[in-house]
Order: C-alpha cells, then structure tokens, then sequence
C-alpha cells in the first residue's frame, strides 16, 4: 500500500471548523481537495473530530447529508442526528455499552 502525504493541518482545521455551519465552504475545500471527507481535527487531547461529526453536533442535516453523499463514514453520532434510528438501535443492541461513549467535544 502506498504511502499518501498528509493534508496541510490547516486546511483539516478549516474544513471540519466550516462543517459546524458553513455548507457553501464544505463544497469548496472538498472540491479543492477531495480527501478531506474523512478527515480528522485533534482539537487537544485526543478530541478527534471529523466534518460529519461537527455537522451532527450542530443538527446540520444539510451539511451532513452533503458529506455522507461524498463518501464520508456514518458513525452513531449522525444517524441519530438524521433519524436513522433503526442503524442506532441495531448498534447499540450489538454494543450496548455504546451509550455511554461520548462523541467529539464531549457531547453524548
């Protein structure tokens, strides 16, 4: 597998801060660079945070539906956000214990 350079922290910082609430600037950075999608931001201590999840903690479901189109992962925190609640109750019948497993920033 070949080794890919990583993306300028800088741009990751703007893309996942933009996803809190700016879609038109989503489409731009992700045009610019498509591998952002799945793109994390630490914001100190281990908080990784990827655009969906700033997307879902805001209830964003523009910009969250938007990313989700382009490829990046569905994790709980979104399908909750988006009503699928047939995927978080599948989960958490499978993992009940995921309950209790706070999502970037904290939030649960």
């Amino acid at each position: 597998m070949e080794k890919k350079p990583a993306l300028e922290a800088s741009l990751v910082e703007e893309f996942v801060g933009n996803a809190h609430g700016n879609l038109e600037r989503v489409r731009e950075l992700l045009q610019q660079e498509p591998a952002l999608i799945n793109a994390t931001w630490d914001w100190g201590g281990g908080d990784f945070e990827t655009a969906l999840g700033a997307a879902s903690h805001m209830g964003r479901k523009d910009i969250a539906n938007f990313l989700l189109e382009h490829g990046a992962r569905l994790d709980l925190f979104a399908a909750a956000m988006l009503g699928k609640l047939e995927i978080v109750k599948a989960a958490l019948d499978a993992y009940p214990e995921a309950i209790n497993t706070p999502g970037p920033l904290g939030f649960r």
